[in-house]
């Protein structure tokens, strides 16, 4: 189960450089229900996304890089990328800074995930935090593979 809150970011108050990240490439075969493949670093997902917006199933399966290259060429929509900056928030959390490249360049979203509703119902983000966006499914990825580039 995933259950995150997510947040439109416009100014990032501190060198983001200064943390890890993960550089990701994801696509979509289908978008209801949600099956994506991603590209993690040197790491390659198939996953299952159930419905919901702040709390829904997710489950990841390992692919090699074969498979992800066979199953990219099938996927729909556009291809997504972006860095994901892993920045602590608290001693049970952990900001993902998504700052998208691509066609998305210059949005930047903020995730975190939760142990359960009550704790992602009662979180105060940090006042950097923009608009909260999780019941905005435009922020979804999935959504977003979708959009026509202009």
């Amino acid at each position: 189960m995933e259950i995150e809150r997510k947040y439109l970011i416009s100014n990032i108050p501190f060198d983001i450089n200064q943390y890890k990240y993960h550089s990701i490439q994801q696509a979509y075969l289908c978008t209801d229900p949600v099956i994506r493949i991603r590209r993690q670093d040197d790491e390659f997902f198939l996953t299952y996304k159930g419905e919901g917006l702040i709390e829904r199933e997710e489950y990841n399966l390992p692919l090699n890089r074969e498979s992800y290259n066979h199953l990219l060429k099938k996927a729909d929509g556009n291809v997504i990328t972006k860095k994901r900056y892993l920045i602590p928030l608290d001693t049970a959390h952990t900001i993902e800074l998504d700052v998208f490249e691509g066609f998305k360049k210059g949005l930047v979203l903020a995730e975190v995930e939760f142990r359960s509703r009550d704790e992602a119902d009662n979180f105060t983000p940090p006042e950097w935090f923009g608009e909260d966006v999780t019941f905005d499914t435009a922020y979804h990825n999935s959504t977003m593979s979708k959009e026509k580039i202009v």
